[in-house]
């Protein structure tokens, strides 16, 4: 099962994340890294999330990391979504079933001007701001209760809310 699950606040998750960094770092090309961060809510204190630690990398070209990044993630048994949509990212998922028995990890890799990399601006108004990260929480659970088993309307139901923060955050 990959089911969309909220638990509370790990203070583990920045641990896990300095561990995985440390693995990524040993088989990617140091010279196509100009930045390795962890984002996403479980970078957030105190902000419930699911139990997946996203890595955002920023790389001088996607060009070049998918010709060295697909077979050296997948060396930590990392799977690439090769058919995404997003051609401006390359997305990387451990543990995803079939592969595995949960997920562990996402890794996000794109280019600094790109969506993803200004997306590190929400996790910075969270932190800023805790009735907001309050009140992403609370939409993030009801979300989950509401769509326990799609992934996919879970993270669109998400989007407009997101997108708000995210024009507060570029203010």
């Amino acid at each position: 099962m990959d089911e969309v699950e909220i638990v509370n606040y790990d203070p583990n998750w920045p641990v896990l994340f300095d561990e995985e960094a440390k693995r990524l770092r040993s088989v990617l090309d140091p010279s196509l890294i100009l930045g390795l961060e962890h984002f996403g809510s479980t970078a957030v204190p105190d902000l419930s999330a699911k139990p997946i630690i996203d890595i955002l990398i920023a790389v001088r070209s996607l060009t070049d990391a998918q010709a060295s990044f697909v077979e050296a993630l997948r060396s930590l048994d990392y799977v690439y979504w090769a058919e995404n949509p997003k051609q401006d990212r390359m997305f990387f998922v451990k543990g995803m079933p079939p592969f595995g028995s949960r997920r562990s990890h996402h890794v996000h890799v794109t280019e600094p001007h790109g969506e993803m990399w200004q997306r590190l601006a929400f996790g910075d108004y969270l932190r800023a701001h805790p009735e907001e990260a309050g009140t992403y929480q609370r939409l993030k659970r009801r979300l989950a209760a509401e769509h326990p088993m799609d992934r996919d309307v879970y993270t669109a139901a998400k989007s407009a809310y997101v997108e708000s923060v995210m024009r507060k955050a570029m203010r």
